[in-house]
């Protein structure tokens, strides 16, 4: 690799990673567990994001998210050269680097945002998992809907999702035995 391809390359990895602003931490509110005291949760709330880090690889969202912008822009870099050689020899050469700097680093770009979003959620889910095992309170999603009236339920199928037919008017059930 040239030097100057060296010196793109580094500002590109400058670039994208200044482009990620993903925190470090938890992006998920937890509350103490009942009967758990502040102290408890502090040091809960430190296993579990060691936990948390360990389960993403050990690397911070922003660090994972840099390398994947680096590596979108050098490939880009790369490829745009070889085509740039191929289509007008040396000249082009330099030409298609650059274009292909210029691609790369958007693709990088995009890519470490991508890569930062799926790791802050993969290191949230491995905390909110921890913190509840360990008996605090966590989020939950959900809907809460009014109880249903009563006769707004609909009949249960039948095994094979066969309905039976109504009884005729005027049925009554037999007697117990």
């Amino acid at each position: 690799m040239s030097k100057s391809l060296k010196v793109m390359v580094s500002c590109v990895a400058l670039v994208v990673g200044g482009c990620t602003t993903v925190p470090v931490g938890p992006n998920v509110m937890v509350l103490p567990g009942t009967g758990k005291n502040f102290d408890q949760f502090r040091y809960d709330d430190s296993v579990c994001r060691q936990y948390a880090q360990g389960q993403i690889g050990g690397a911070d969202a922003n660090q994972a998210a840099t390398d994947a912008g680096v590596k979108s822009a050098v490939v880009g870099t790369l490829v745009g050269a070889a085509i740039g050689a191929a289509a007008d020899g040396s000249r082009g050469a330099g030409s298609g680097a650059a274009v292909g700097l210029a691609m790369g680093s958007m693709a990088g770009a995009g890519a470490a945002q991508s890569t930062g979003y799926a790791t802050q959620r993969h290191y949230d889910v491995a905390y909110t998992q921890c913190m509840y095992a360990k008996g605090h309170r966590v989020p939950v999603s959900g809907q809460l809907q009014s109880a249903p009236s009563a006769g707004s339920y609909a009949p249960l199928p039948a095994a094979g999702g066969y309905y039976p037919p109504p009884p005729p008017s005027g049925y009554a059930p037999p007697p117990p035995r």
